[in-house]
This record gives structure tokens, sequence and C-alpha cells, in this order.
């Protein structure tokens, strides 16, 4: 006979939160208070082949929760990753990623895990992550920019909840264009704005500058780059990186002017490795802006740097997108 214990159903109260990156895969196990239990990360430009990739994130995953209560304790699972759609659960033509054409990751994922599994587009994920936990909580009308990893996503909130599109993948603002017959992007296009305003947008500009102009600069015959030494020389008055860095921000300036000269919100919030340039990046960004938005919503607009770590925020988002998504279990 059961005790009266065992006659009552227990809410679980741990997810798994998965960002996936062309470099990194983040996991990791979250409560019900938004604390990361456990953590963890592999190379995903390891695994080519989307199965053998399945596989090991699988293997690690079965792995972490062995070591952190057992899977019985795992509601559900959520996954931020690029050009994923939450409607079909599907990664579908990415750009950024080493697997191509439509992959139904949500779907493989849930077969093998035996969990729950909801995905979601790295933006829409950002944006949950900033509205539960970050800059944007309390705001009901703002957009969330993520530049990171050569790509440039977006999300953006309207009255309080994200606006996904009929096939969820509103708010692509790094694929439009802001220079016709401009610099091909991944996507196809030319001029896309993700071509221009992201780590690997900056260093396209930083050769072409080299090429055209005499300007001085510490840059030249450096094989890698990245933005801390950019930075660096910016402050040392290079003046070759202070102009890459100030035509960066002003066509940045530009497609979020655009951007919120539809939208009107209350903030616009930036996250990724391209904030990491400070004012040498936001001033003249911010000059532009103000130059090209709708003169009736002029000075209005905050502009804000995510104060939450990269490497916890879409950890975190996804995990939040975890809670929504209808409970199935192999384990009960």
């Amino acid at each position: 006979m059961k005790t009266a214990e065992e006659t009552i159903d227990h809410i679980k109260t741990r997810v798994i939160g998965i960002d996936i990156r062309l470099e990194r895969t983040t996991y990791g196990i979250v409560d019900i208070r938004g604390e990361i239990v456990a953590q963890d990360h592999f190379d995903t430009s390891e695994y080519p082949d989307v199965n053998d990739y399945v596989t090991v994130l699988s293997n690690r995953l079965f792995t972490l929760m062995e070591e952190n209560g057992g899977q019985e304790t795992i509601r559900s699972i959520g996954i931020s990753a690029p050009s994923a759609s939450s409607t079909t659960g599907c990664i579908e033509h990415a750009a950024n990623l080493p697997w191509k054409g439509v992959i139904p990751l949500a779907a493989m994922l849930r077969d093998r895990v035996g969990l729950a599994v909801a995905l979601a587009n790295d933006a829409h994920i950002t944006a949950i992550g900033e509205k539960a936990y970050g800059s944007a909580h309390g705001m009901k009308d703002f957009v969330v920019v993520s530049m990171s990893h050569g790509g440039l996503g977006s999300c953006f909130y309207s009255n309080g909840m994200p606006h996904l599109g009929a096939q969820g993948f509103a708010g692509e603002v790094g694929h439009t264009c802001v220079e016709i017959n401009g610099r091909l992007c991944g996507c196809g296009n030319k001029g896309c704005l993700e071509t221009y305003c992201t780590d690997r947008g900056l260093m396209t500009t930083i050769r072409q500058l080299l090429k055209e102009t005499d300007l001085p600069t510490a840059l030249s015959g450096q094989d890698e780059l990245d933005i801390a030494t950019i930075v660096r020389c910016c402050d040392k008055g290079d003046q070759l990186a202070i102009e890459a860095l100030r035509l960066t921000g002003e066509i940045l300036g530009l497609g979020l002017a655009n951007y919120a000269s539809i939208l009107n919100p209350e903030a616009i919030i930036l996250t990724g490795d391209l904030t990491q340039a400070g004012k040498w990046l936001l001033k003249p960004m911010r000059k532009s802006f103000e130059e090209h938005v709708f003169p009736n919503i002029k000075h209005t607009t905050r502009i804000l740097v995510s104060i939450l770590k990269e490497g916890e925020r879409d950890v975190l988002g996804a995990s939040a997108s975890a809670w929504d998504v209808k409970e199935y279990s192999l384990f009960k």
C-alpha cells in the first residue's frame, strides 16, 4: 500500500539550458530560482555531422544529470541556436553553423534523451534572458541586439510579449540591407548589417583600411586580431583602429535607427563580443543613431549594454524557455 507521500505529485524544480554557437556549446542545469547548479561546454565545430553532435551532446547531458541528482529531477530542456524556429523545432539553413539545410534538432534530442525539448532562435533566447534576469527586467517594449561570433541577431518585445512572426524568424535586423551590392553575407544576400557590425565584419573593415589607406597603425602584420587588441590600440591613439570602429559604429547606428523608427522601443539592449569595444564603438554609433532616427523619437530611446555575463545569459534564457514546453519524460 502506498504511503501518503507516494500519492503526492512532486513538481520538478530543474531544467537544462543549452546555448549552441559556432565555436562552443554550453549547457547547464538550472533550478527554479534561476541558479545555475552545474555547467559545462564542448567545441561545436569538432562535430560537422549533426548526428555525431547530438550523440555527444546527449551523452554529456546524461553525465551532467547523473552527477547532479539524476535524470528524474529534470523537467525539460531548452535550446538556443542560430536560425532556429520555435514553431518547427528546427534549425533552418543556419549561415553560421556547420550543419546545412533543415535540422530537426528538438526532435532529435528528445528521442535521444527522453525529455521534452524547446528550441528557439538565439536572439529570442537572449531577449528572454534579458527580460527575466537582465537589463530589460520590468520593460514591455524593448529590443535586444546580439553581436557575437560573426552573427547579428535580434528580438523585440511589444507590450510585454516577444514578437516571433509567422515562422519564428521575426527580428532578423542583421539581414537587413545597409549597403546596396555590399559585402556578401552567409545568408546569400549582399550588404547585410551583419557583414559590417560583428567581430568578423570589423576584421574585414580593418583589412580594407589596411589596403586602401595610409593611416598609421600597429595592426598591420598581425595574423590574429581580437577586439581587446583593437581597443588597446585605440587607447594608444592608433588612427586606423579608431577609424575602423568609427565606421562600424556609424553603420550600426544607422541600422538601429531604422529599427527604432519602426518599433519605437523604450530601449535597445546590446549584447555580444562587439560591445567590448566600448566608447570607440558606442560614441559614433549613438551619434549616427540620433542623426538617422525618426525625429519624433530622437533622444527618447535608451541604448544599453547588457549587464549579464556572456557565458550565462543564453543558458539562463534557454532554461526559461524550457519551463514553457509541455512536460514529457521517459523517466516518470
